[in-house]
């Protein structure tokens, strides 16, 4: 399940990397695989490189919209929170 938390610090990590890169792109390691579960699957973050160029088994990051992309289906699909619905 992800929460809008996690998606939080996987942003503010990869603005962290952006500025201390000072590149046009980032590809980094992901540190998030052993900590939050649905980043498992992505060995790599791409950090502002563009969806055409970018893997698709890695996490995308877009710090314009400042968005995470996952490639699914066949289709790069924005990566939103779940939410639960309780009684």
């Amino acid at each position: 399940m992800v929460t809008k938390e996690e998606i939080g610090k996987v942003i503010e990590w990869c603005e962290k990397m952006k500025k201390e890169r000072n590149r046009i792109y980032v590809i980094e390691r992901n540190p998030f695989r052993e900590e939050i579960d649905w980043m498992r699957r992505f060995v790599l973050v791409e950090i502002d490189r563009p969806k055409e160029m970018a893997s698709k088994n890695n996490l995308v990051y877009d710090s314009i919209l400042r968005v995470l992309w996952q490639f699914m289906n066949n289709d790069w699909r924005r990566i939103e929170p779940d939410f639960r619905i309780q009684k």
